[in-house]
């Protein structure tokens, strides 16, 4: 996932603005780490560069 992506990305459940924690990132690649929702205190994970944003009873 780009860095950049902040930008436009928004919790899909309440539509509350997004917090990146990173974990492991490539300059501007977050490869992976967690999308927080202070909101609705959600967390979305980034696994291999790509984010979950299925709501949590959807994910795996």
């Amino acid at each position: 996932m780009k860095k950049e992506m902040m930008n436009i990305l928004a919790c899909p459940l309440c539509k509350g603005e997004l917090v990146l924690n990173i974990s492991s990132d490539e300059g501007e690649e977050v490869i992976s780490g967690t999308l927080y929702c202070a909101a609705c205190d959600e967390y979305y994970p980034i696994e291999e560069g790509i984010p979950n944003m299925l709501p949590p009873e959807m994910r795996d």
